[in-house]
């Protein structure tokens, strides 16, 4: 088990999770990178029943307030999304001109030897932090994603960070199809 405390015990519920990379590795710095996850994201919207309502990526996270409809369900949305992605994320590792090839496959393979719970490289850490937002106030979750860009320093206001929903929320085209709330 991953030793997270939270688990997704209604695979239909709206949930707040967090997608983190092992070590906190600082993957998400090239544009290919976040655009897999970005492609990734959009193809599960449109073929697996993924509703996204809220998104931000930063350099070695992914928040997301989502649910999926039935048939499909959470749990295997979320496997299925983090084993997709980091097979293309060593794809693209060992395709560009990446000046930290050798560091990142060797951290990714190193965890993967250590954990026995990948073939060849672990990108993402076990768990998804999944809170049931059914319980929570869904503003401050939704405020807390957006402003993340901004606490980080990278964008004055939320809706200039280009990876998020910030931009759907303030009645600009994001890159990721949402639902408002």
């Amino acid at each position: 088990m991953s030793g997270d405390r939270y688990f997704i015990k209604d695979q239909q519920a709206t949930y707040f999770i967090t997608c983190t990379v092992i070590y906190w590795v600082d993957l998400f710095t090239r544009k290919c990178y976040k655009d897999i996850l970005v492609d990734s994201l959009n193809y599960c919207v449109k073929e697996k029943g993924l509703i996204i309502y809220s998104w931000v990526l930063m350099s070695n996270h992914i928040h997301l307030i989502c649910r999926t409809e039935s048939p499909q369900n959470m749990s295997d949305f979320l496997r299925d999304f983090k084993k997709f992605t980091s097979k293309r994320f060593i794809e693209a590792i060992e395709l560009v001109n990446e000046s930290r090839r050798e560091w990142l496959l060797d951290k990714f393979s190193f965890e993967a030897r250590r954990t026995g719970r990948a073939e060849n490289y672990k990108i993402w850490k076990d768990g998804n932090h999944a809170v049931d937002i059914r319980n929570v106030d869904l503003w401050q979750k939704v405020n807390y994603i957006h402003d993340n860009p901004v606490r980080s320093g990278y964008v004055e206001y939320p809706d200039q960070y280009l990876y998020s929903s910030a931009k759907d929320y303030a009645n600009q085209k994001g890159l990721v199809r949402i639902i408002r709330l």
